[in-house]
Formats: C-alpha cells, structure tokens, sequence
C-alpha cells in the first residue's frame, strides 16, 4: 500500500519533450472512440489545439451572481466571442439560443450552496447522462474535492461520471475544488490534477500556481485553467498569458469576463492570447480599444 511517507519527490517531468500527438490533436485522447474526439473538437480548437469556455455556472451554488442577474441579457452578446458555453441544463434550455454552434460544457454535479461551511460534503452526480446527450453536451463538468471531508464521495461520484462517459462517448472535465482547508499550492495541484486524470478524467480545470508547467507536464489530459474571482483586467489577462506559455491548453473564464468594464472587450482579448499568442500588454490594448469604443457609441 502507497503511503505520504517515504515517496521519491518527483522531478523528472521533461519539460523539453512534448507529448507525442500519436494520431489526435488532443492530449491523451487518442485511444478514444470516433463520437468522443468529435466532440473535443467542439471544445478544442483543432486549429490550435486550444480553447476559451464561458462560465457561467455560478448561480447553481451562489445563486444570482453580480453580472449575472438576467442570464439572457448577459451572455448573449459574449457567445460568438467564445469557443464553449459552460453552464447547467436549466441555464442553457431557458436562455441560450439552440441554434448556437458553440462547444457545451455541461455542469453536472450538485453541491452543497455558499451557505454551507463544508461545500465538500454535499457532492453528487445532478443529471442523467441521456439528459446529457439530449441537451447535446459536449462535455460534462464535475466539481471535485480532493482533500476535505468530502473526499470520497466526490471522487466516487466522479468514477461514476466516467463510467457513463465512456459509455456514451461523452467527454468528462474534472473540476479542482478548493476548500477552506485547501492550499492553493503547487503540491495541492499536482496531486489533484493527477489523480483525477488517473481517475478517469478527460480534462482538468485547475488553478494557475507557480510552478505550473510542471503541473501540466505530470497530467497526462489537457488542463485548461479557471478564471478565479475577479481581478483587475490586466491581472486577469496575464494569468491568461502565463497559463497558456506554461502549457494550458485554454481558459475557462467566467467573473473576469461577465464581471469587467467591457465583457465583449474581455473576452476578445483572452480569445487572442488564447489562439493567437497575443502577450497580455497587446491583449490588454485591445481591450482597451474596444471598451472605449463602445462608451463612445
């Protein structure tokens, strides 16, 4: 039995050798079936292999959420801009149009609310996955607590979430959940991320941290990492740029997007770090140019 104690630390992650494609654009993916790498070229970009998803899935433990507050005023106007919607069933069947082409990230886990000192605890698997198929999902998102009280409960209930995926060819993303006990530290993230690759895992949404290239290099699925709480623009951006040069294959991005002084401007410019190796000062500009464009219209 493998114990914390004792263990070699971990250094050899050859970060000059790339992982071989071996067929499919897609880290790992290769030994997939047909109807599951053709929906990662949904989430994916086979043109440069990356991708820009929307969250706006906060209301399903926040409830309304500042920015928020009228899911069809708001996201509407960010849908072209970006590669995949991330939201729950009942947000995308009221107020995204069906006729839109983008990637589905579906949020399939319940938890517990904000309310609740010990989010961990309250985890289980929210939908069936031909509830899934028929909202036309291209993924499905499970929030993951490895760490906490809830451990176990929610890396069963991720299993499950894998079993159903390979079953009907329907990518799963693991999403890192951080708690109150949590750190958010390069040792925390390289433990999460490989064990929920390990567990099944089609791709993993993190945090940023130091060291991240090393994070990306030990996990054998695309990372794309998470926005986080709102920050200043500039901020937001760079994170963008230092994930993405560090091996990230996109950015899942929801507050820093639906939040700024201009979500069109925002999302533009994290789409141009993300697909078109812009730095973030030129990103940056250019959100600048379309946020002041805008107030003078």
């Amino acid at each position: 039995m493998a114990d914390a104690e004792g263990n070699k630390i971990a250094k050899e992650y050859h970060l000059d050798t790339p992982v071989a494609a071996n067929g499919f654009y897609v880290k790992g993916m290769n030994h997939t079936g047909w109807g599951m790498k053709n929906r990662f070229s949904k989430l994916f970009n086979p043109k440069t292999g990356n991708t820009v998803m929307l969250a706006f899935d906060h209301g399903y433990i926040m409830g309304a959420t500042a920015g928020l507050e009228r899911l069809d005023l708001a996201i509407d106007p960010l849908v072209e801009q970006v590669d995949v919607l991330m939201g729950t069933r009942g947000a995308l069947r009221s107020c995204i149009n069906p006729i839109t082409n983008k990637g589905i990230c579906l949020r399939a886990t319940h938890d517990s609310s904000v309310l609740f000192d010990d989010m961990s605890t309250g985890v289980g698997f929210g939908l069936d996955m031909e509830d899934a198929l028929r909202m036309n999902a291209d993924c499905i998102a499970m929030q993951c607590f490895v760490g906490g009280a809830g451990e176990a409960r929610s890396l069963e209930v991720l299993c499950r979430a894998v079993d159903a995926g390979e079953k009907y060819g329907v990518p799963v993303m693991a999403v890192t959940a951080v708690g109150k006990e949590m750190a958010r530290t390069n040792q925390y993230f390289m433990l999460a991320t490989r064990m929920l690759a390990e567990l099944g895992a089609h791709t993993i949404k993190t945090y940023y941290c130091e060291g991240f290239e090393k994070i990306v290099a030990a996990c054998p699925v695309p990372i794309v990492i998470a926005g986080g709480k709102k920050v200043p623009e500039l901020d937001a951006l760079e994170m963008a740029y230092r994930g993405i040069s560090d091996g990230a294959r996109g950015v899942d991005m929801g507050r820093n997007i639906f939040q700024s002084e201009s979500p069109i401007g925002m999302a533009t410019a994290i789409g141009k770090i993300v697909h078109e190796q812009y730095t973030a000062k030129e990103a940056y500009e250019l959100f600048l140019d379309i946020k002041n464009s805008v107030s003078k219209d």
